[in-house]
């Protein structure tokens, strides 16, 4: 496979100012296609999480199950995981591979959403926001994730890096990928649904985010 290791400015997209004062950096990942190859691994800046917040926009019209967002390490191949389930309203969200499930989300087809998911090692307590409104808090462990971790887009890791199936494979555009290491208040998280001014994540900040684009012939980047 053919790889790319690029540093990207998310400014090189036209800002649009919104009405609503809030503004819309329009840099997105573009996944044309099913494929068990083509996937972004993001870099991190931390190696030891004792809480998580990861937000995403996604634009999609996938109906079968598919991996918003996956973090691995040697240890646990879903140690921080977004899953889409087969059943419409349902969404799981993975730590260190204990697998919780959050019913009545509202994911929507070919519309722009966003989807944030919290865990707190001091509480153990998971919680998912689909645009804006929070599930149930669940409880799944209050074990650190530590250890050198792999972040892949587009592609669900069954393994650590790597076998991925092209079932699983997200079709669809992606933008404004951030990841905390504490679990984002819910006023910042309502404000990122409404592209108003939220604290940039220091894990991984789209603003200035390193990537790796793999299998680049069936993926691209553009702006919306």
């Amino acid at each position: 496979l053919r790889s790319a290791l690029l540093l990207v400015q998310i400014l090189e997209c036209d800002d649009v100012i919104l009405l609503d004062g809030g503004q819309d950096l329009g840099k997105m990942l573009v996944f044309p296609q099913e494929t068990n190859t083509a996937h972004v691994r993001l870099t991190p800046s931390r190696q030891n999480l004792g809480a998580v917040t990861v937000c995403m926009r996604y634009f999609s019209d996938l109906t079968r199950p598919f991996t918003f967002f996956g973090l691995a390490t040697p240890s646990y191949n879903n140690d921080f995981h977004i899953f889409k389930m087969p059943a419409r309203d349902e969404i799981n969200v993975d730590v260190r591979n204990i697998v919780l499930n959050f019913k009545g989300q509202d994911y929507q087809l070919n519309r722009w959403q966003s989807v944030c998911g919290t865990w707190d090692a001091a509480s153990g307590l998971v919680q998912l926001w689909v645009d804006g409104k929070p599930s149930s808090m669940k409880f799944s462990t209050e074990s650190n994730i530590s250890g050198p971790m792999i972040i892949v887009l587009g592609q669900d890791q069954d393994s650590y890096g790597g076998s991925f199936d092209s079932g699983r494979s997200f079709v669809g555009m992606i933008s404004d990928v951030h990841m905390w290491d504490y679990v984002l208040p819910p006023h910042h998280i309502n404000n990122y649904r409404r592209k108003f001014t939220f604290p940039p994540g220091n894990v991984l900040n789209w603003n200035l985010i390193e990537f790796q684009i793999v299998d680049f012939n069936h993926l691209s980047t553009g702006c919306y």
